[in-house]
């Protein structure tokens, strides 16, 4: 059975690409906002989480705070535009498991990815 990673993030084109690279691969689930990621969560089972930092209404640290508010454990992978490492460095604390700067080259991703299915 395919794993299952949500993709979180509001632009629809890094939405589209990012499915592109990991759909062959993996069932992608995708969110474009903060609140519909925290709707999908609620009725479906997902392995990973990729989710954008900067997003309107709820960035990626208030959505992955939310998360585990929920009790949920899912490994998440920040994907960010921002190269602040004050960014980075939350993530970190927050319990994420990786980041990754965009614009990131597919073979990146798909390492990502593939390394941390193999933590599990």
């Amino acid at each position: 059975m395919k794993k299952r990673i949500l993709v979180v993030d509001d632009d629809s084109m890094n939405l589209a690409r990012t499915k592109k690279i990991l759909g062959k691969e993996y069932d992608v689930v995708l969110a474009d906002s903060g609140k519909k990621a925290l709707e999908k969560l609620r009725d479906e089972t997902v392995d990973l989480i990729l989710m954008d930092i900067e997003m309107p209404k709820m960035n990626g640290f208030e959505t992955f705070s939310r998360i585990k508010d929920l009790g949920d454990e899912i490994p998440v992978i920040f994907l960010t535009a921002s190269g602040m490492e004050d960014d980075v460095v939350s993530a970190i604390r927050l319990g994420a498991v990786n980041y990754l700067k965009k614009p990131y080259l597919p073979q990146e991703l798909q390492k990502r990815v593939s390394q941390e299915f193999e933590r599990q």
